[in-house]
């Protein structure tokens, strides 16, 4: 067994284990593979596996397809619905959401791999550049959508679609949000995220302006000046940090900022890992953070997470997966101290929790980690910063059914808005249902001015 040196090392693996460590997590089906796949599927008429799609794919309709061999005509279905299914294929929660529902779901079934089938159909049309929308006739509307993730992406799209010219600004150097820069290595290998943006901006009539930021080098004054129509789908940028003693030691990486820097490293072998890792939080960015510390070489991975399994935002399926590399995961405990020597991390001390009148509350026993690397993980939140004038609730953007803000002319949606849920798929149904709601605004707007000119 290799003997890991303490504290942060990059290059702890050979070039072959990188490879393999970071291979493709679920590769494609192959043709036949697909077929058989396919066959499975009853195809439901009130099919519950569409009823829990938050994009509402005909899910027996795409799966149909490809069983007939067809799986252009299948990724067109998907795409009807959510330009951004390669992607959602790919992270998608499907063991919660579509195949959960699945009727095949049983003690004695597995349910069909909808997931698997989404990517094959999805994957064929992507690599050989199928485009089959067009933008409608030009509407003469000019829209900005602010942020380049999965819910501004979904709605340049459909608004590109409806005939309307879009401009993205973003502030990072690439569009993609958290697909480019959040999602693990291994879920998304051979730069897929550009891939699909790529094929999205495909259609035209979209613009996008990289490293511009809201509130830095624009205002929404600005947009509301030079565009007919505003949709913020900013996401959260910032991060809840831990409010305990040694925050301010090295070692300590907030794990959205770990996953960024594993993502745009151009070797897996640049990035350091520590060699006892702890990994505080209990959703899918501590399974990622966690699982890819593993696979970068750290010898013990452990995630701390304050309630029980039960609560756990990752899904069931993750949590095993965690397991499976190697990842501990340890529950009820909350971090109270980090402690250090030569002003690195050296450990944590945390404190037992259980549940009293359905609150929270510390045991006041203590439990001790040796760590040389802490990476946090305990949510994101909302940065207001240029966005002072929307009124906000819950810690996010006001928004009504169709995604308008309290600002007139203002839509948002994924993440940053009320009811985003912190997953690609919803982003996008909510990203292309504002556009829909733009589009009817604006053409309003076109027929107002129409009669007014009368």
């Amino acid at each position: 067994m290799r003997r890991l040196e303490p504290g942060l090392k990059a290059g702890r693996l050979d070039a072959a284990e990188y490879e393999s460590n970071f291979s493709d997590l679920h590769p494609r089906l192959g043709d036949h593979e697909a077929l058989v796949a396919s066959d499975r599927c009853y195809f439901c008429y009130d099919a519950p596996c569409m009823t829990a799609c938050p994009t509402a794919i005909d899910i027996p309709m795409f799966i149909r397809q490809i069983s007939t061999g067809n799986p252009m005509g299948s990724a067109k279905t998907i795409f009807d619905q959510n330009i951004l299914g390669g992607m959602c294929a790919r992270v998608c929660p499907t063991e919660q959401l579509c195949e959960e529902a699945c009727v095949r779901n049983t003690a004695e079934e597995r349910p069909v791999e909808i997931g698997r089938l989404q990517r094959y159909a999805t994957d064929i049309a992507i690599a050989e550049g199928h485009q089959f929308y067009q933008p409608a006739q030009a509407s003469g509307k000019k829209v900005a959508v602010v942020g380049a993730g999965p819910a501004g992406l979904a709605c340049a799209h459909r608004l590109a679609m409806n005939g309307h010219l879009v401009t993205i600004y973003d502030h990072k150097e690439k569009a993609g949000g958290l697909n480019e820069y959040g999602i693990a290595a291994y879920k998304t290998p051979n730069d897929f995220a550009q891939t699909e943006v790529d094929y999205i901006l495909g259609i035209g009539n979209i613009d996008v302006i990289n490293g511009e930021m809201l509130g830095r080098d624009f205002t929404l004054t600005d947009l509301k000046s030079k565009f007919d129509a505003v949709f913020l789908g900013v996401g959260l940028g910032n991060v809840n940090g831990l409010n305990i003693p040694g925050t301010d030691t090295n070692g300590i990486l907030d794990a959205v900022e770990f996953i960024s820097h594993l993502r745009e490293a151009d070797s897996k072998a640049d990035i350091p890992v520590g060699r006892n890792v702890v990994v505080i939080g209990g959703g899918m960015t501590a399974i990622d953070a966690a699982v890819q510390s593993k696979l970068l070489g750290a010898e013990t991975v452990t995630i701390c997470y304050r309630r029980g399994k039960e609560h756990m935002n990752a899904s069931e399926f993750e949590q095993d997966l965690a397991t499976s590399k190697g990842v501990v995961i340890r529950h009820w405990l909350q971090p109270k101290e980090l402690e250090h020597e030569n002003g690195h991390v050296s450990g944590i001390k945390l404190e037992y929790t259980h549940l009293e009148n359905g609150l929270m509350k510390g045991t006041g026993h203590i439990a001790q980690i040796a760590t040389d690397q802490v990476l946090v993980a305990i949510g994101q939140k909302l940065d207001t910063y240029g966005m002072d004038t929307l009124k906000t609730e819950g810690g996010k953007i006001a928004i009504d059914a169709e995604g308008r803000t309290s600002l007139q002319g203002v839509w948002a949606g994924g993440d940053c808005a009320t009811g985003g849920k912190d997953l690609t798929v919803s982003a996008v149904a909510m990203g292309r249902d504002a556009a829909e709601s733009i589009h009817r605004s604006l053409a309003a707007l076109s027929v107002a001015g129409a009669s007014a000119v009368a």
